[in-house]
């Protein structure tokens, strides 16, 4: 039992130092890989488009159109994911995708309400603004960044870590949306 005790507090011990390996990881991956590309034309535009249309959504909208995104992904239904998953924006996602190697695992992006604009796959929800994900880079602002755990993702089914970003407007500096990138967690160490 002692054995056991002291094992479970090494293991914990442990974890702080873990997570620094994982954030600086990240923080370099980010900067290397992710950010020559990440305020793309193609995916500033695409935020744009839909935040002109978005932005007079009330809370009750967004929650219904979360809802029928989940109860599509959960019935395996493609025709309600399709203005996410087909459009150059999400092509121009998936191209990233392939070009890292099998590092990273999904990438989406979300306009000014959280809500998804395009994404390499289906996310296993439409409204992302309540998540940290979000809260932590476009309502921070320019430069935000947030590196999340690594955890199994469900909709990609990979132990990953999340690096998401705000996404500006380059003419006003101003934040527009966000972008999450799935990174494999074994590619990272």
């Amino acid at each position: 039992m002692r054995m056991m005790t002291i094992a479970t507090l090494l293991a914990f011990a442990a974890l702080p130092a873990a997570a620094t390996d994982y954030q600086t990881a990240m923080q370099d991956y980010l900067e290397n890989n992710i950010q020559s590309w990440a305020q793309a034309p193609v995916l500033v535009t695409a935020i744009a488009r839909q935040n002109a249309e978005t932005q007079g959504y009330s809370q009750h909208d967004i929650n219904l159109l979360d809802k029928q995104w989940r109860a599509a992904v959960e019935a395996a239904k493609t025709e309600p994911l399709a203005p996410v998953l087909q459009n150059a924006a999400a092509d121009f996602l998936r191209q990233q995708i392939s070009l890292s190697d099998g590092r990273i695992t999904e990438i989406f992006i979300m306009d000014a309400q959280g809500l998804n604009v395009a994404a390499s796959g289906a996310t296993s929800d439409f409204w992302q603004g309540d998540e940290a994900k979000f809260q932590k880079t476009y309502s921070v602002g320019k430069n935000a960044r947030h590196f999340g755990a690594v955890e199994l993702d469900q909709s990609s089914r990979h132990y990953q870590a999340q690096i998401s970003l705000t996404i500006t407007d380059a003419s006003t500096e101003t934040a527009i949306g966000a972008m999450t990138v799935g990174v494999d967690a074994d590619s990272l160490m």
